[in-house]
């Protein structure tokens, strides 16, 4: 399967979960071109996998990830982080 084929909305920020084993999540989550995951935090440990794409992400303690295919990121509890897209992008954000 194609990660960007499950996405068909026409909205900027889209997500779709993709399994969730027990307690734990895998979601595809897609971003347009220009737009941002807004600012929030992640109550628990994440971690964000770039599959395609050109993005941004920065959090409150000053980091700054240029994220394109393969890069990832792990994300902080209780960081305020978000994740600016360059190009459309797509993700996998396990947690």
């Amino acid at each position: 399967m194609i990660l960007k084929n499950l996405h068909t909305e026409n909205t900027a920020v889209q997500t779709q979960l993709l399994f969730e084993p027990n307690d734990k999540k895998v979601v595809s989550l897609q971003i347009a071109k220009g737009e941002t995951l807004k600012e929030h935090v992640s109550k628990i440990p994440a971690l964000l996998v770039c599959i395609s794409g050109n993005a941004v992400f920065t959090d409150e303690k000053g980091t700054v990830i240029n994220l394109n295919s393969g890069v990832y990121v792990m994300i902080e509890v209780n960081i305020k982080h978000e994740v600016k897209a360059i190009e459309e992008s797509n993700f996998l954000l396990i947690k």
